[in-house]
């Protein structure tokens, strides 16, 4: 193998080019010696039906990972549109990110936060290396319900939201189904 040639661009152009990727904003949380720990994190993803998994990236340098990498179970709760300021907590560094939400627990006892547009609750799958980040895979065990909202988004560096209800003609798009990668897709993420 040879070695990978260096970039011709930096950092600050790869993270311009990258914010033109509309992401969904969730926020991982578990609990570490009956402590809570959580953050925001937009690099979260399906990653397969049958055994249900989920992934996503936190940072090597985050403290609240390495504390829900230690209990080996973690909740995703995926942000509604309202909860722009949840996710600002989440995003910043700091003890005690709890006291500003409200919460409960899911069943594997990770954090819920109240408002959350749904959650899943999981089981640590596998951690692998990736650069600055960890590729984390976790094993769905337990679906939350769905609330009737909209989602929270992150596109170009700020919060979006998806156009109000009614804005479509409410049809499912039949061309859309070849770009999706499930066997047999009946919802989009």
């Amino acid at each position: 193998m040879s070695t990978p040639a260096a970039p011709t661009f930096d950092s600050a152009r790869f993270r311009s080019v990258l914010g033109h990727f509309c992401t969904g904003v969730t926020v991982v949380t578990g609990l570490d010696g009956g402590r809570p720990f959580g953050f925001a994190c937009q690099s979260f993803a399906a990653l397969s039906l049958d055994p249900p998994l989920v992934l996503f990236c936190p940072a090597r340098s985050s403290r609240s990972w390495q504390a829900i990498e230690r209990a080996g179970q973690f909740a995703v709760n995926v942000l509604a549109a309202g909860q722009r300021a949840v996710s600002g907590v989440f995003g910043a560094r700091g003890e005690d990110k709890f006291a500003a939400v409200e919460w409960s627990t899911v069943p594997s006892g990770a954090p819920l936060l109240h408002g959350a547009l749904t959650w899943l609750d999981c089981e640590l799958e596998a951690v692998h290396e990736g650069g600055d980040h960890y590729v984390v895979i976790g094993r769905v065990t337990t679906l939350g319900d769905i609330r009737d909202e909209r989602p929270l988004l992150f596109y170009r560096g700020r919060y979006t939201v998806t156009e109000p209800d009614g804005a479509g003609d409410g049809q499912p798009r039949e061309d859309l189904e070849g770009l999706l990668t499930w066997p047999r897709p009946d919802d989009w993420f």
